[in-house]
């Protein structure tokens, strides 16, 4: 092998520490998740260590090179491509059976192979130990014991591709064989063999303690409560600690306004475009990084923190029963869960759903778990009608939230149920998840992972679309026509359908306008209220209420506007990146159409109801 760079292809398993050894080899930047398929693209990085330089490429984790997915028809196309000068199949040393299976398809293809066995430390922690001089005796090529994520044992495995890089690339492989059509276990049984030469098991306390908070945490009768109660206290600590935060960036980003339309006014611009860019645009742009910023930043830490912890994959299995009487994949649960940060980062999540017909289903329902942008209004419309006062309001609004989170994970499962049976028929598929081992999260990297990943990218992304909104919503409220805003005309044309459903005008025009952005669908409604030509800051609750009233709004306001919160069309970003993923216009605007038929549709039903009852 030449000392130029050399190519080397990551491959194994979900949930092997891939990904993690990508990021501790190349020092990138790179999610790691603790749920199968979560790497669904080609990740490469740079990389040197002694004499030579290699490209590391991050296939997607895969079961096996006999594909059924798009993640193993990828890693499967790399790999009898041969476009890599050597590939390294990672394993896990607590299920090395599995890894070494996926190894064999590996070698069967020809090329150079390298045997990583990762999570050593975790290994040892279990009662593990695995003889790697024998395993490679037995293997047949180079094989290395590491710790990705303590970053231990790299030299070692730098020392195994480097024997490997030095030999000549082997022809196609057939004394190992890889399953066939009368024998579909002999794979399965060469690995078990293999490994109870080179792997000694003692008893561990470890894992008869991670058995014991499994039975709880999935069992049949505690699991939906201690999820519920753990989604609780989410939202408890991410409404308590966004207040002061988002108050303090308030203040500050609307203190610049003045000096940004002074600017303006300096460099020659007609007032009637610094008005526009400062009190409509940058206020709009203000009004969400402000609002959005601070829960963002508590909820997305909080959400990476029970995913590295194991977490996530115990939920998803939970709720698998429920969409599988739904007709959909149970994978969808893990999306789902997703959505509570942001419908868009869901709808990409989706491709870990094998299955089109299934996948589509999830994208298409994907919007009913309200995002980190709806919770602004749904706390504050909480708050002012029915959560407790004192100590125990910020208690009471985390539970009604939960609330409502419940009811829309009814409305994902009812609405994937009619999909199934209609327009999306078709077999459900099976697939598998693993329960990976609890894992200690490490603090420092969980919190710059999800700042930067995806708190940061969640809010540029609502940021881009926000000041433009901002521009528009500015005209419509300050261009008239014989004496009436372009708002208020709006306004009035959506009046009589916001009656029906239990709203107004001014909400739906609201609903409208916040299609860039949901953070600002609150804010419209009350600049509308009060006739001014931009957006403000929004009063205290007790004022805000006060005013909501004033213009009509009651108990049955205050039902409706939730349940159209949570029920009605994506925002554009959610949209685009559905069309995307889909390629159709067809599946986008179902998705469109969907949540807000349903949306309607309940509005209706609750509106009715609370008349015939007199609220």
């Amino acid at each position: 092998m030449s000392e130029e760079t050399a190519v080397l292809a990551l491959c194994g398993n979900p949930n092997v520490g891939k990904s993690t050894l990508f990021n501790a080899l190349t020092g990138l930047r790179q999610h790691t998740g603790n749920w199968p398929g979560k790497t669904v693209g080609l990740a490469e990085g740079e990389c040197r260590h002694g004499e030579r330089s290699y490209r590391i490429v991050d296939l997607p984790g895969t079961y096996s090179l006999f594909a059924h997915s798009k993640e193993e028809e990828i890693a499967r196309d790399f790999i009898e491509a041969k476009n890599a000068d050597a590939a390294i199949v990672i394993c896990d040393a607590t299920c090395l059976e599995r890894g070494l299976n996926l190894a064999m398809q590996v070698m069967s293809r020809g090329g150079r192979t390298v045997i990583c066995v990762n999570l050593m430390d975790e290994a040892e922690k279990r009662g593990i130990s695995v003889d790697i001089a024998e395993l490679e005796r037995l293997m047949g090529v180079p094989a290395a014991g590491i710790s990705a994520r303590g970053e231990t044992g790299l030299d070692g495995l730098f020392e195994a591709i480097e024997r490997a890089l030095d030999t000549p690339e082997a022809d196609k492989c057939d004394n190992i064989c890889t399953g066939c059509a009368d024998c579909p276990h002999k794979a399965f049984c060469i690995a078990e063999n293999i490994v109870r030469a080179c792997v000694e098991k003692r008893r561990s306390t470890g894992d008869e303690k991670q058995l014991k908070i499994d039975k709880v945490l999935t069992g049949k009768y505690t699991a939906i409560p201690i999820m519920l109660i753990l989604l609780a206290i989410v939202f408890y600590i991410t409404l308590e600690g966004a207040n002061y935060p988002s108050q303090w960036l308030s203040a500050l980003l609307f203190r610049l306004e003045k000096p940004i339309h002074s600017a303006l006014c300096a460099i020659g611009l007609p007032e009637v475009i610094t008005a526009a860019v400062s009190k409509g645009a940058y206020r709009v742009l203000a009004w969400v990084v402000s609002v959005m910023l601070p829960p963002m930043a508590i909820f997305f830490p909080l959400f990476t923190f029970l995913e590295e912890l194991g977490y996530l994959p115990r939920a998803a299995f939970n709720m698998d029963n429920a969409f599988k009487k739904s007709g959909a994949c149970g994978k969808q649960a893990l999306t789902m869960l997703m959505g509570l940060g942001c419908n868009a980062a869901a709808a990409v999540g989706c491709r870990i759903i094998d299955s089109p017909r299934e996948r589509i289903i999830a994208l298409v329902t994907n919007c009913f778990m309200p995002c980190n942008g709806r919770f602004p209004a749904l706390i504050a419309v909480l708050s002012m009608f029915f959560a407790f006062s004192g100590a125990l309001g910020g208690i009471g609004a985390a539970l009604l939230l939960t609330g409502l989170i419940v009811l829309g994970v009814l409305a994902t499962l009812l609405s994937s149920r009619l999909l199934s049976i209609t327009i999306l028929k078709g077999q459900r598929s099976s697939f598998t998840l693993e329960l990976p081992p609890f894992r200690a999260p490490r603090i420092g990297r969980l919190i710059v992972r999800s700042v930067l990943d995806r708190t940061l990218f969640v809010l540029g992304r609502a940021a881009a679309v926000a000041a433009p909104a901002g521009l528009i919503i500015y005209i419509l409220a300050n261009v008239s026509i014989n004496g009436a805003t372009l708002l208020s005309i709006c306004t009035e044309l959506l009046e009589p359908v916001g009656r029906v459903i239990g709203l107004d005008g001014t909400i739906l025009i609201s609903f409208v306008l916040g299609f860039p952005a949901n953070e600002i669908v609150l804010p419209i409604a009350i600049m509308a209220y009060t006739a001014s030509g931009s957006l403000e800051s929004l009063p205290a609750l007790n004022d805000m209420r006060e005013l909501l009233v004033m213009h009509g709004w009651s108990i049955k306001t205050a039902v409706c506007f939730l349940i159209f919160c949570l029920m009605h069309w994506p925002c554009s970003t959610t949209l685009m990146t559905i069309k995307k993923e889909t390629g159709s216009i067809k599946w986008t605007l179902l998705a469109f159409a969907l949540p807000t038929v349903l949306g309607f549709v309940m509005c209706l039903a609750a509106n009715m109801i609370m008349t015939a009852v007199g609220l």
